[in-house]
């Protein structure tokens, strides 16, 4: 077993990139996978590679800004595929939509969100468990221009991508590359998570 997760960090930097990417990309079909908990254990690998965590410098580590890129591209290409798909479903789509009051509240939200130009509940959903699957198939459901859901979309997977890597990055600072650190920055995740879904189920419809 590993002691820390900068040792993790040594099987190859390229590996990591391609499974945070894969596991971003795939967690709005999949909202299962654990993404959020490969990006953290990333950047506290890259915490130990910088030397911030531990003073030694490993050769084969993640790049901050690199496993940033990653993850937010990685996002942003997942939202746009589940985009094309809800686009894409029709009418099928529709009536499952229209048989969940829950989606269909969502719709009747992110579209009032897309005409008046906001896109504060687009961020807050990508923190929220499943709100990334939820806001992309409803916005392609709903047939919202693409040009309109792109940038809020990548905002939010910006976002994202930044506080998770941060969280990695600054707990193994305080608490070292360890698997410890890890864990608490999962439920430092977590807890955004759990608020960004209060705070949207007390948005006004």
């Amino acid at each position: 077993m590993f002691e820390s997760v900068g040792a993790w960090a040594l099987i190859g930097a390229p590996w990591i990139y391609a499974l945070v990417a894969l596991s971003v990309l795939l967690d709005v079909f999949l909202p299962v996978l654990p993404s959020g908990v490969l990006v953290i254990a990333a950047a506290t690998a890259a915490a130990a590679g910088s030397g911030a965590a531990t003073g030694r410098l490993p050769h084969e580590v993640p790049d901050i800004l690199a496993l940033i890129l990653c993850a937010a591209t990685a996002s942003v290409l997942g939202d746009l595929a589940a985009y094309r798909l809800a686009r894409r479903g029709g009418a099928r789509l529709d009536r499952a939509i229209s048989r969940s009051r829950r989606l269909t509240t969502a719709r009747e939200r992110l579209g009032g969100a897309l005409a008046r130009g906001g896109g504060a509940l687009f961020v807050l959903a990508r923190f929220a468990p499943a709100g990334r699957s939820v806001v992309s198939l409803v916005a392609g459901s709903a047939h919202r221009r693409a040009r309109d859901f792109l940038p809020w979309s990548a905002l939010a997977g910006l976002s994202w991508a930044v506080y998770s890597v941060a969280l990695g990055y600054f707990g193994a600072q305080w608490l070292g590359a360890t698997w410890l650190a890890t864990a608490v920055s999962v439920l430092a995740l977590f807890g955004a998570g759990a608020g960004a879904a209060f705070v949207m189920r007390r948005q006004p419809a």
